[in-house]
């Protein structure tokens, strides 16, 4: 009875479902349809061959991101003639409509939920840019605000169709927690997978009912014409799902296609914003770049440096440093037992950034301050930049060292440390250690804007201050110091009376006056104590400390953190009153200079050292590149002149001479054989080296320094001086050069063959050229050695010298042995020189034997040399004989054989060092220049020294006090935006 009772149920809602289909038009082929559509339809269908899916929930049968296949929808016509199957239409068909509402409820929740799960996981996907909001634009954080994608997706889904007449209360309660929002997703799809269980058993229940019942009843005509309306409407339900399904999908896409832009977007703005964070420099950044190029400005035209800088001054082992890095929020200095560390004043920028770094003025590393490996690095740095700075016999510096520090909470200011005052000089400093630390600290304070910060040692007799005095002397009227007392942790422990404390702090135990009095802790006097550790320590200090609960201190007196917001308000306070001021001191400097380059320089342009530099870099160059355009014959004729130069002392006095003491012309060709053999094997190569690097030096200081018309500068001069010798210096001939010269000069020599009357008379000539410059340094030889003849005493009134006296009656006496023995061998014999010196004894003139000699070697050097002369004359005539090998003739050419070789090999040498000079040598040259230049570039003291004069030194105070000015109106329209 209950199923009978249950299944009339089934009929009802099937009928009502049937009425409400009524009117809708339009047919589906069932094959054409997707297996979702095709399981509303019976399975016993006679045109429906596949089998019956199994049921599986909804909500996975129906999941949005299932790629349904669109086809357009099309029914077969019905067969009627199956009476047994058409009975059960009606109940078949409600059941179907009654899974059809849910599947489509399950398939636009289950739909929306993953769709906002994807845009979940999407949103998930972009990086957590909240610590770079300074970067990102405000659009991007507002995403959130202006698209709700969660919401559009369901209101796109439900707006589609009339889905929500089909839903019943169940569906539209889901729909209703999806769209406000009102559970969290884990219940909301834990509920909605229940319900989708629960619908789906129902279904089924239903399903089998109907099927029993249905077998009951008989349809008839009437039924038949409903059961195509139904079929009808079924279609446009079809239609419909297959429509919203598809434009889902096209949402899906949509935001898909929009969130890779929008993350595209996100990733882009944070290149450009970081790219423009770098680019756009804070204001104390700046500020600090104006302090440092004013510190590279030497003060002339009464132009000094008056910006404000905050200077920490204090006796040594105060606590100077241990302030500044509690300001700083670092350990960045180094620190040393009672030792002087603070060798040179070192100007630290603080300035407020994400991340807390610090970096050298002239270096890019970044010191991560947060890591105590990159601490200890830039605590080492800092040494060796200090001690780098101090010159030799010195122990401080008056160079200062730049570091600037970023972090998050530091106070935007710039703190110069300077070195401790002390009041002895120990072992192991310089004499003057404690003037020269004096006179660093009085430059700093006699700035009238500096900000002194005073710093005392409260562990200590406040009477063996010696800073406090200093500081008096500077400003005495206190309108620019700020007090501070360290260590008064231990002095509250030490010191017998607080009052004294209090005394100090009020300014009444000192003579000096000040803007202000602080009292901080700057640690336990331990090394390794973190700044988080001693600020934690002073803060519990200052809680229990009797001082401030007696009132002795006041609160806003104490910690090192008010203490840098005074010296942040008052430094940027100087700041604002002064730098207009300075500003307009360094127009008017500008415009003296400008006045005075135009009066002096009127046609020059205003080029300072490093584009002088430049442009004498250039020229020199050019220089050298014309080096490589001398032609091959001029090489060859000076290379060939400076070896013979450099050899014809040789090869007169050491093959040619011995040689023609011979007696026949074989012993005179063996000789010169061995000796040219030797002399190529030992020497020749090497003086030919010599030759070719002494020539290319000398072109190349030609080219170098050789005017230039009205184009040369002689401002140049000292520069190119120093380039050339340095090129010079480092230029080495190839090692291979000699020994491939060796073989060829060793060939050259071996050959006699003369092979044409041409060549035997350049020989000729060659050799008389020799002989006869020979024979005139002889001349000039013998002249000096025996005074003026009779002509010059007559005609210039000159006297001969004693020396001279005896030297001419010695070579007058030699003459007449020569004129007896013109064939005489080259040495005088014992005998012989005992009998010219009895002679010259009976003309009463005393001679030495050494003497004889020395006067015999030129006599008859000047004998040898004319005989040779006229001998060379007969040999113009002697190419024939020498054809014939000087057969059936008395006439002996030998010496101009050898000669001929000599000049051969000459040119044949000058050849081979022509060649290696213009492939290999004068590359090399270039080479060396280029690296000479670049290594003066890089040198700027070299620079200072090489290029100097007034015009050079005008140029660049002119170009400083630009920069000067011009950083200083952009410091001052940034300081007015802040404002």
């Amino acid at each position: 009875m209950w199923r009978l009772r249950r299944a009339a149920v089934a009929c009802e809602v099937c009928q009502s479902l049937v009425k409400h289909s009524s009117g809708i038009k339009g047919s589906l082929p069932l094959q054409k349809l997707h297996l979702v559509s095709r399981s509303i339809y019976h399975s016993h269908h006679p045109t429906l061959k596949l089998q019956r899916p199994q049921l599986r929930t909804s909500f996975q049968q129906f999941s949005s991101l299932t790629n349904l296949p669109l086809r357009k929808l099309k029914f077969s016509p019905i067969k009627y003639g199956y009476q047994p199957r058409r009975n059960f239409w009606p109940a078949r068909l409600a059941t179907r409509l009654l899974k059809l509402r849910y599947l489509i409820l399950g398939s636009a929740v289950g739909g929306g939920y993953t769709a906002k799960k994807t845009f979940d996981q999407w949103k998930d996907m972009i990086p957590d840019l909240s610590e770079y909001k300074w970067i990102v634009p405000d659009i991007v954080w507002e995403i959130d605000e202006y698209i709700d994608f969660g919401h559009k997706l369901v209101s796109e889904v439900i707006g589609a169709s009339d889905l929500l007449l089909l839903l019943g209360s169940p569906g539209e309660t889901a729909f209703r927690a999806t769209d406000h929002g009102s559970e969290s997703d884990k219940h909301f799809r834990k509920g909605l997978l229940g319900e989708l269980i629960l619908l789906q058993q129902q279904i089924q229940e239903h399903e089998e009912e109907a099927r029993r019942a249905a077998g009951q009843y008989s349809t008839s005509y009437a039924q038949q014409k409903r059961k195509v309306s139904d079929k009808e409407k079924i279609d446009q339900l079809q239609e419909e799902l297959l429509h919203t399904q598809l434009k889902y999908q096209r949402i899906l896409e949509r935001l898909e296609k929009e969130n890779k832009e929008l993350r595209k977007l996100v990733l882009q703005k944070d290149d450009k914003g970081i790219h423009h964070r770098k680019l756009k420099k804070s204001l104390i950044d700046m500020y600090s770049e104006v302090l440092d190029v004013l510190s590279d400005y030497d003060a002339s035209y009464n132009t000094q440096d008056h910006l404000p800088r905050v200077v920490v001054v204090g006796d040594q082992s105060a606590g100077k440093t241990s302030v500044l890095e509690m300001i700083a929020q670092a350990r960045i200095f180094p620190r040393g037992s009672g030792e002087m560390m603070t060798r040179s004043p070192v100007k630290v920028t603080l300035s407020e950034g994400p991340h807390h770094v610090a970096l050298f003025k002239d270096s890019s590393r970044e010191f991560d301050l947060t890591k105590e490996e990159d601490l200890a690095a830039l605590r080492h740095e800092i040494e060796l930049r200090m001690r780098k700075n101090v010159k030799e016999g010195c122990t401080v510096s008056p160079e200062t060292i730049s570091l600037n520090v970023k972090g998050p909470g530091l106070q935007r200011m710039v703190l110069v440390d300077l070195p401790g005052v002390i009041n002895t000089v120990t072992s192991g400093m310089a004499p003057d250690t404690k003037e020269t630390i004096f006179s660093i600290s009085k430059a700093y304070m006699q700035n009238p804007n500096a900000i002194i910060l005073c710093i005392q040692d409260g562990s200590v007799d406040a009477e063996r201050s010696i800073v406090t005095d200093l500081v008096s002397q500077m400003d005495p009227h206190g309108r620019r110091t700020i007090f501070v007392l360290t260590k008064v942790d231990l002095a509250e422990k030490n010191v017998a009376s607080p009052s004294r404390i209090q005394q100090i702090i009020e300014g009444k135990l000192f003579p000096m006056k000040a803007l202000g009095y602080f009292a901080v802790v700057t640690g336990k006097g331990n090394s390794s104590e973190s700044i988080e550790a001693i600020r934690e320590y002073e803060e519990e200090f200052f809680q229990n400390s009797k001082l401030l609960k007696t009132s002795m201190l006041k609160a806003h007196q104490v910690t090192t953190r008010n203490l840098s917001l005074a010296v942040s308000d008052c430094f940027w306070k100087m700041v604002r009153e002064s730098v207009e001021q300075q500003a307009d001191s360094f127009k008017a400097t500008r415009f003296n200079l400008e006045t005075e380059w135009k009066n002096n320089y009127p046609r020059l342009r205003e080029l300072d050292r490093n584009e002088l530099f430049e442009k004498a870099k250039n020229e020199i160059l050019d220089e050298v590149i014309s080096l490589s355009q001398v032609t091959p014959k001029h090489w060859e004729e000076i290379l060939q002149q400076s070896l013979w130069e450099r050899v014809s002392t040789h090869v007169i006095e050491n093959i040619y001479l011995p040689a023609a003491q011979t007696m026949n012309s074989g012993t005179f060709n063996t000789t010169v054989d061995i000796k040219l053999k030797q002399w190529t094997d030992k020497q020749l190569p090497n003086k030919a080296v010599e030759v070719a690097w002494e020539t290319l030096q000398e072109e190349f200081a030609r080219f170098m320094t050789e005017p230039k018309g009205k184009e040369h500068d002689d401002i140049f001069d000292k520069l190119k001086e120093a380039v050339k010798e340095e090129s010079i210096k480092r230029h080495k001939w190839n090692d291979f050069a000699e020994d491939s010269l060796r073989v060829i000069q060793h060939n050259a020599l071996e050959d006699r063959s003369i092979s044409d009357k041409q060549q035997w008379d350049a020989a000729i000539y060659f050799m008389e050229e020799a002989l006869q410059a020979r024979l005139k340094d002889t001349e000039n030889a013998i002249e000096n050695m025996v005074g003026p003849d009779w002509k010059k005493r007559w005609l210039y009134w000159k006297n001969r010298t004693q020396e001279q006296c005896v030297h001419n009656e010695t070579k007058n006496e030699l003459e007449k042995m020569l004129k007896c023995n013109e064939e005489h061998p080259a040495y005088l014999a014992s005998d012989e020189i005992t009998t010219v010196r009895k002679n010259l004894e009976s003309r009463g003139v005393e001679v030495d034997p050494s003497l004889i000699k020395d006067t015999w070697h030129q006599v008859y050097r000047r004998h040898f040399l004319k005989t040779a002369l006229n001998h060379c004359n007969l040999c113009r005539r002697g190419f024939y004989y020498y054809q014939r090998h000087f057969v059936d003739s008395e006439l002996e050419c030998n010496d101009v054989v050898l000669f001929w070789r000599i000049q051969r090999m000459l040119a044949i040498t000058a050849n081979t060092l022509r060649q290696q000079l213009t492939n290999t040598e004068v590359r090399r040259l270039e080479k060396n220049v280029k690296e000479v230049l670049e290594d003066f570039a890089e040198d700027s003291e070299k620079k200072i020294k090489l290029l100097t004069g007034k015009r050079v030194q005008l140029a660049e105070d002119l170009k400083k006090v630009r920069e000067i000015q011009e950083k200083l109106d952009a410091f001052i329209e940034a300081l007015h935006q802040e404002k």
